[in-house]
């Protein structure tokens, strides 16, 4: 199905070395824009697929200097590579759209149904455990702790300004579960909260039992 993709998909490859961005969470990522797709009407497959492809090529700049937004520079590079590549303004603004508006931490929500799968079907890939996995390897990449604490008793990570996996939680994970737009992306986040929950309490209360 995806061999028409495959310059996509090749570009991608070449921009990805964050274990916690990797190729693998681009593939998880198509997979369930084509699931919320089924549930839609008119959606652009070519918007989708490729903006799912490319949506993440900006990782290893922000990565290298932290004061850029992989988003912004993701769909700027995507809509280079596209016209560069005999694509239509058109469709690279489609794309550009879909790449510049997938941020959970934006300002520029999301407004095209193709923006909007991927938007969502991002954000299941931080849902459940999937997410904290995925949070933790991000964490020891580049060495921010578990817990901090505060007054010598581990924080849960609420009202927290050091970083850590439980402020992570606190102020993103847990808060996913609300932040989407289709019905079917809902549908999977809310299957996943449970086991996100599950984790964070047990974890917490493994580390403050004694």
């Amino acid at each position: 199905m995806f061999e028409k993709y495959q310059l996509f998909e090749n570009y991608m490859k070449s921009c990805m070395s964050d274990s916690a961005h990797d190729t693998e969470h681009i593939y998880r990522v198509l997979n369930l824009c084509l699931e919320i797709a089924k549930y839609e009407n008119d959606v652009d497959f070519d918007i989708l697929i490729i903006s799912a492809f490319l949506h993440d090529i900006g990782r290893e700049i922000q990565f290298k200097n932290p004061s850029l937004c992989h988003a912004k520079v993701g769909s700027e590079m995507a809509y280079n590579f596209l016209i560069e590549n005999n694509y239509s303004k058109e469709l690279a603004e489609k794309v550009k759209h879909c790449i510049f508006t997938h941020r959970f931490r934006s300002e520029n929500p999301p407004e095209t149904i193709e923006a909007k799968i991927l938007f969502d079907a991002d954000k299941l890939d931080a849902c459940g455990l999937i997410g904290i996995a995925r949070t933790l390897m991000y964490k020891g990449k580049v060495n921010e702790p578990l817990y901090v604490k505060i007054n010598g008793k581990i924080s849960n990570g609420e009202q927290q300004n050091e970083i850590s996996f439980f402020q992570e939680y606190k102020r993103k994970l847990e808060k996913l579960y609300d932040k989407f737009y289709t019905k079917r992306g809902k549908e999977i986040a809310l299957n996943r909260q449970k086991n996100a929950v599950f984790f964070y309490e047990n974890l917490y209360s493994e580390l403050t039992q004694f």
